[in-house]
C-alpha cells in the first residue's frame, strides 16, 4: 500500500469516520442494554424485540454450523423486505460470513452469476414471493453453478429448510482483507459488480448520517426501499443496528398503507427512489395532521428528482425536510442540509459527508474549476474497497491519486454543492453535440399529465441521435407541440427540445428504481421499426 492511501486511512481512524468496530459487536451491546426493545417490524404485523431479535439470529446460526457454513463464507440473502430478512442478516454477521444481498426479483441466471463471481456457499430465501416461485428459482441457480451452491428456504421466523446442492466442489471462502459486506450494483445495463465494503467505509456512513440527521434509538427507521439494494441495506438494515432504532419494513409497495406505517410507528427518517416520493404526492390522507406528519427527513434519490416534484411534496410535507439523496453502492453520499438555501435544496444533491473528496474531472481526467461540468470522481471514508473478482475492472475506475470515477456528469459549485447532470453514457449525441437529458426531463417531469419521463438518443441516420421523449402520461395525453411549448416555457433551448415522442404504459425500473434506459431505448427502437414494417406492407390500410 502506498503511503499517501496510509496516511488517508490514518486520519480516517483519527477523525473517528474508521471506528475499527463490528456492527455485530455494536449491536451486541444494543441487545444486552434493551432487550426489550422494538427491534423490527414488518407489513405481515410481525414483529421482533431486540433481544427477541438476536436470539432467532443464534438459531439460524446454528443451522449454519450444522452444515459446515460459517467464517468467511459468502452467504447472498435473497429474501423481500421482512422481518426474516433482518435476522438472516444477524445470523450472518454473528457467524462471521460475509452478507452479499440481492434484490427478491433477481432472476436465476442473475443469481447464478453473481453466486459463481464471489463464491457464494448458501443462498436464503422464500418459496414464494407472490407469484414468483423464488424457491424453485434460486434451486435452479444452484444446480447449474459450477460450485456446490446449497439453499434455505425461509418458511417463518423459525422455520427453516435446507437444500443441499449437487456437487462437492466447495468455493473458495472470501478472505479478502477488511471484507464485511458485498453489494451487487443495480446496473441499468449489463451484468452486476459485486461492490466490496469494509466494517469501517459502512461504519462511516452510518455514523456520518447519524449525525447529520439526528438518528438515534428513538428515531424509528421507515424502509420500502429493497433490502436487497444498498439504500435498504446501508440505510435501514444497517443503520437501524447501529442506532438500536427500530426497523419499520414494507415489503408490498402501497401508498396510503405507508402513510398509515409512518404514522403508527413515528418514523423519523427514509430514504427512496423518486417514483416512492411521487406516489406519497398523490396518495388521498384523510386524516387531521398533515401526510408524514412524524418523519422528520426524507432522501431521495436514485433517479432524477424534478424540482417542482420536491416543492409539491414540501407543500404536502410540512414537518418533513426533502432533500435529494446522491450515492452510489459504491458509496460515497450528498445531501442538503435544514439550513441549505431553499434553491440549493431544489436544485442540488446538496454537499458530501464529513471526509468525502469530489472531483470534477475533464476527458482527460484533469481537475476542473468550480460551475465547469464533467464527470464526477470520489474519494473518502465510506467508499468502497474493490470490485470482487474484478480488481482490473477496479484499478481500471481509479485515477492515479486514488479518486474512483463514477460515470455520473456533475457540475460543483464554490460552497461544494453538486448538481448531477447526467451520465455519460446517457449523453445524446446529436449531430456531434452532447446533450445531457436531465434538464429536458426536469422540464417534463412538471407538466400536469406527464407521470413518469425519460429522454433518451434516438437513431438517426444523418445526425447520429434525435431527442426522443419518452413518457406515462396522466389525464389526457398531451402532444409532441404541446410538450415542446412547455419545456420552452421552462427555459429549455429550442435545440433541446424533443424530436420524437413515445407514451408508453409502464417504465422498465431497476429495484433501486432507477429507468432502465438502455432496455428502454432498445425498446422505442424495436417498436418503432415494427411500426415502419408494418406501414410498408400496408398494415393496417
Amino acid at each position: 500500500m502506498h503511503e499517501p492511501e496510509q496516511e488517508r486511512r490514518r486520519w480516517y481512524r483519527a477523525q473517528g469516520w474508521w471506528p475499527a468496530e463490528r456492527l455485530q459487536d455494536r449491536y451486541a451491546r444494543v441487545v444486552q442494554e434493551r432487550p426489550e426493545g422494538l427491534a423490527v417490524v414488518d407489513d405481515t404485523g410481525r414483529e421482533l424485540t431486540h433481544g427477541a431479535l438476536w436470539n432467532e439470529a443464534e438459531r439460524l446460526g446454528q443451522e449454519f454450523a450444522r452444515h459446515g457454513v460459517g467464517k468467511d463464507d459468502v452467504i447472498i440473502i435473497l429474501l423481500p423486505n421482512c422481518v426474516e430478512w433482518q435476522i438472516a442478516f444477524v445470523a450472518i454477521l454473528r457467524a462471521g460470513a460475509i452478507p452479499a444481498n440481492l434484490p427478491i426479483r433477481t432472476d436465476a441466471d442473475t443469481l447464478r452469476y453473481v453466486a459463481e463471481l464471489v463464491g457464494a456457499r448458501l443462498v436464503i430465501t422464500a418459496e414464494r414471493h407472490g407469484a414468483n416461485p423464488t424457491g424453485a428459482m434460486a434451486h435452479s441457480a444452484a444446480t447449474s453453478s459450477q460450485h456446490k451452491l446449497d439453499v434455505l428456504l425461509v418458511r417463518d421466523v423459525d422455520q427453516y429448510v435446507w437444500i443441499d446442492a449437487n456437487g462437492e466442489a466447495l468455493p473458495p471462502r472470501a478472505r479478502v482483507e477488511h471484507l464485511d459486506h458485498i453489494m451487487f450494483t443495480s446496473s441499468t445495463t449489463g451484468r452486476p459488480k459485486a461492490v466490496m465494503h469494509s466494517t469501517d467505509t459502512l461504519a462511516a456512513l452510518n455514523i456520518a448520517f447519524t449525525e447529520r440527521f439526528s438518528l438515534g434509538p428513538d428515531r424509528p427507521i421507515f424502509m420500502a426501499s429493497p433490502l436487497g439494494h444498498s439504500v435498504g441495506a446501508i440505510h435501514g438494515a444497517r443503520l437501524s443496528l447501529y442506532n438500536g432504532a427500530a426497523l419499520v419494513l414494507q415489503s408490498a409497495w402501497e401508498p396510503k398503507a405507508v402513510l398509515a406505517m409512518i404514522a403508527e410507528y413515528d418514523c423519523a427518517f427514509t430514504a427512496a427512489a423518486t417514483p416512492f416520493l411521487k406516489d406519497l404526492v398523490d396518495a388521498t390522507w384523510d386524516r387531521s395532521e398533515p401526510k408524514l406528519a412524524p418523519m422528520r427527513w426524507f432522501l431521495c434519490g436514485g433517479a432524477q428528482v424534478p424540482p417542482a416534484l420536491m416543492e409539491v411534496a414540501q407543500q404536502q410535507f410540512p414537518n418533513t425536510f426533502i432533500t435529494v439523496l446522491w450515492g452510489m453502492t459504491e458509496g460515497g453520499l450528498t445531501t442538503c442540509l435544514c439550513d441549505s438555501p431553499y434553491h440549493k435544496v431544489l436544485n442540488t444533491a446538496g454537499v458530501g459527508l464529513p471526509g468525502l473528496e469530489l472531483r470534477i474531472l475533464d476527458p482527460d481526467g484533469q481537475p476542473l474549476p468550480a460551475g465547469e461540468e464533467g464527470e464526477l470522481a470520489m474519494r473518502g471514508p465510506g467508499v468502497f474497497t474493490g470490485y470482487y473478482g474484478q480488481a482490473d475492472l477496479y484499478a481500471a475506475s481509479l485515477t492515479a491519486d486514488s479518486f474512483f470515477r463514477t460515470g455520473d456528469l456533475a457540475k460543483l459549485d464554490e460552497d461544494g454543492y453538486l448538481r448531477i447532470t447526467g451520465r455519460l453514457k446517457d449523453l445524446i449525441i446529436r449531430g456531434g453535440v452532447n446533450i445531457s437529458p436531465v434538464p429536458i426531463e426536469d422540464a417534463l417531469a412538471s407538466h400536469p399529465n406527464v407521470a413518469s419521463v425519460a429522454v433518451v438518443g434516438f437513431p438517426d441516420d444523418r445526425l447520429g441521435e434525435r431527442i426522443c421523449a419518452v413518457i406515462v402520461a396522466q389525464g389526457e395525453v398531451p402532444s409532441l407541440d404541446a410538450l415542446n411549448d412547455f419545456v420552452r416555457s421552462k427555459g429549455v433551448p429550442k435545440y433541446h427540445c424533443p424530436e420524437v415522442l413515445c407514451v408508453i404504459g409502464e417504465m422498465p425500473m431497476t429495484p433501486a428504481g432507477k429507468i432502465r434506459k438502455n432496455e428502454l431505448r432498445a425498446t422505442v427502437v424495436q417498436e418503432s421499426q415494427q411500426e415502419a414494417h408494418a406501414s410498408e406492407n400496408g398494415v393496417g390500410s
